[in-house]
C-alpha cells in the first residue's frame, strides 16, 4: 500500500458515497476520489425529478445521525429537499473537492502483484487505488421492460427516472406502464392536466395512508431547542418500524392482519366499485413487495379522465397500446414507471479480482457479499447498499452508516498493521450467504412469486432478513480473522 494513508476510490456520490467520504475524512483519510458519472451529486435523489417525487421515510430519520436537521418543512421530504440536504452535507464537510464530476468508472482490475486496483474511467484515464468502493447502490439503472413494439411508438416516451420536463403533458393522452412507488407519486400530480391518463397496472400493491403534513414553526423550534427531542423522535420512528413492520416481514400473523386490514379499509374509503376493489387487492402477503404510501393515489383513480387498464399490453403500436382484451388505447406520451434493474448491482462496470476473475462470474447464480460489504477474491473492494442489505421496513440511511463505520475500521486496520490488503476467507463467504438465504425462507418476500427483491432464478438478492439492530451488531466491529492479508 502506497504511503501511510490508502488511496480510496469511491464510485458514486449518492448517500452511500457521501456518507463514507465524510466518515473517512473525519478519521484522517484524505486521499479520496469520488467518481461521479453525472455533473451533480445525489444519486437517485438527483435522477428522480418526476412530479411529486418524495421520500417514503419520515424526514427526521432520513438523514445522517451526525448531521441532523430539525427544520424540515414537511413530515415526508420532497426530492428537492433531500437533494439540498445532501449538497449541504457535501459543502459542510469539504467533500466537493474530492468529486470528479462527469467521469464514469468503466472497469476496475486488481493487480495482485502490486496490491492495487487499476481503475479505468470514461475520460480514457487510468487511476490507481489501494481501496475501491462501489457506492452505486441498487436503484440507479432504469429498467426497460421487454414489451413488444416499444421501439415502434411514435409519440414521446421516457422512463420516470429520466423525466422529460421539456414535454408539456397538458391536454395529452398519457399512458403509464407501472403502478408502484414512483407511479403513485406522479400520477396524482399529472392527472388534472392531461386529457386522458391510462394506467397499465401490472400487479396491485398494498398501500397505506402517508398522512403527510407540514411541520409548524413551533414544532421546528422545539426540535431545534429542546435537548434530545430530535433524537427521541428519531428513536420513536426507528422503534415503531422495528416493532411493527419488521415482524410483518418475518410473518407475524396478527400484525400482518392488522396492516392488511388498515390497507384494505383505506382503499375501500376511496374505491366504491367492487370490481375495481378486487383489481386493486394483491394476492401476495402484505410486505411481500414494497408497501406503498400515498394520500392521493386512490383519489386520482376516481377521476373521469383516468382509466386503470389491467388486461395487459399485447404490444405497443405507433399511436398507442393494443391490450390483451383486444382494445386499443390511443396515446401521445408513454411513461415507463417500471423501476430499476436492481439485481445486477455494480453493472455495467466490469470488475476483475484476483486471478482475473470477474465479479459477473462470481455472481453468476446471484449477487452475494459478506454483510453486503465484501466478496472473496476481491481484496480491498467494498460495496455499500450491496447484496442483501435493502430494507422493507426502515431507513436505508441507518444501514449506510453501519457500512461506512465498518469500512473505516477496515482502513484503519490496513494502516495500523501496514497490510497490503484484506481478502475475505472463502469459507466465511460461503457460510454467511448460506445462512442469509436460510433466514430469508418464510419471510413475506419468500412467499411472493415475483418482486424486485429477487433475481431471475427467484433468489432474494436484495433484502436483509433481520432487524436493523441485528445489522448494526454484526457490523459494529470487523472480525479480522475472517480476512487474509496475503
Amino acid at each position: 500500500m502506497a504511503g501511510s494513508s490508502p488511496r480510496v476510490v469511491i464510485i458514486g456520490s449518492g448517500f452511500s458515497g457521501l456518507c463514507l467520504a465524510i466518515q473517512l475524512k473525519q478519521a484522517g483519510f484524505d486521499a479520496i476520489t469520488i467518481f461521479e458519472k453525472e455533473d451533480r451529486l445525489g444519486g437517485t435523489w438527483r435522477d428522480n425529478t418526476y412530479p411529486g417525487a418524495c421520500c417514503d421515510v419520515p424526514s427526521i430519520f432520513y438523514q445522517f445521525s451526525f448531521e441532523q436537521r430539525s427544520d424540515w418543512p414537511r413530515k415526508w421530504s420532497p426530492q428537492e429537499e433531500v437533494l439540498a440536504y445532501m449538497e449541504h452535507c457535501a459543502q459542510k464537510y469539504g467533500i466537493l473537492p474530492h468529486i470528479r464530476f462527469g467521469t464514469a468508472v468503466e472497469s476496475a482490475r486488481f493487480d495482485e502483484g502490486a496490491g492495487v486496483w487499476n481503475v479505468h474511467t470514461s475520460d480514457g484515464e487510468d487511476h490507481e487505488a489501494d481501496v475501491l468502493v462501489s457506492g452505486v447502490g441498487q436503484l440507479h439503472k432504469p429498467y426497460i421492460p421487454d414489451v413488444p413494439g416499444l421501439d415502434d411508438f411514435g409519440g414521446v416516451q421516457f422512463h420516470s427516472a429520466r423525466w422529460r420536463h421539456d414535454v408539456d403533458l397538458s391536454g395529452k393522452r398519457v399512458g403509464v406502464i407501472g403502478n408502484a412507488a414512483s407511479a403513485i407519486q406522479f400520477i396524482p400530480q399529472i392527472a388534472p392536466d392531461v386529457e386522458e391518463l391510462v394506467i397499465f397496472q401490472r400487479t396491485p400493491n398494498w398501500m397505506i395512508r402517508r398522512n403527510d403534513r407540514t411541520y409548524s414553526e413551533r414544532e421546528q423550534k422545539l426540535l431545534a431547542r429542546v435537548p434530545g427531542l430530535s433524537q427521541l423522535y428519531r428513536l420513536w420512528i426507528w422503534g415503531r418500524a422495528e416493532l411493527l413492520l419488521y415482524p410483518v416481514v418475518r410473518g407475524n400473523e396478527f400484525l400482518s392482519r392488522v396492516l392488511q386490514k388498515q390497507a384494505t379499509e383505506y382503499m375501500h374509503e376511496f374505491i366504491r366499485d367492487p370490481e375495481m376493489r378486487k383489481t386493486l387487492t394483491p394476492d401476495y402477503p402484505v410486505c411481500g413487495k414494497r408497501v406503498l404510501i400515498s394520500d392521493d393515489y386512490y383519489a386520482a383513480l376516481n377521476r373521469e379522465n383516468v382509466t386503470l387498464e389491467t388486461s395487459g399490453i399485447e404490444r405497443i403500436t405507433a399511436d398507442g397500446a393494443l391490450c390483451k382484451d383486444g382494445s386499443h388505447r390511443a396515446l401521445d406520451v408513454l411513461v415507463l414507471a417500471t423501476g430499476f434493474d436492481t439485481t445486477h448491482f455494480v453493472s455495467p462496470i466490469q470488475v476483475q479480482g484476483r486471478g482475473g476473475r470477474s465479479l459477473d462470474a462470481a455472481w453468476k447464480d446471484g449477487a452475494e457479499a459478506y454483510l453486503g460489504l465484501t466478496v472473496t477474491g476481491f481484496p480491498n473492494f467494498f460495496l455499500m447498499y450491496g447484496p442483501n442489505t435493502n430494507l422493507g421496513h426502515n431507513s436505508i440511511i441507518f444501514m449506510i452508516e453501519c457500512q461506512s463505520r465498518y469500512i473505516v475500521q477496515c482502513l484503519k486496520q490496513l494502516r495500523r498493521e501496514k497490510l497490503p490488503f484484506l481478502d475475505l476467507r472463502p469459507e466465511v463467504m460461503e457460510s454467511y450467504n448460506r445462512q442469509v438465504q436460510e433466514d430469508l425462507r418464510g419471510t413475506a418476500w419468500d412467499r411472493t412469486a415475483h418482486s424486485w427483491y429477487k433475481n431471475e432464478a427467484g433468489r432474494i438478492t436484495n433484502n436483509w432478513p433481520h432487524s436493523t439492530l441485528a445489522y448494526w451488531w454484526r457490523t459494529r466491529r470487523p472480525d479480522f480473522s475472517h480476512y487474509t492479508a496475503s
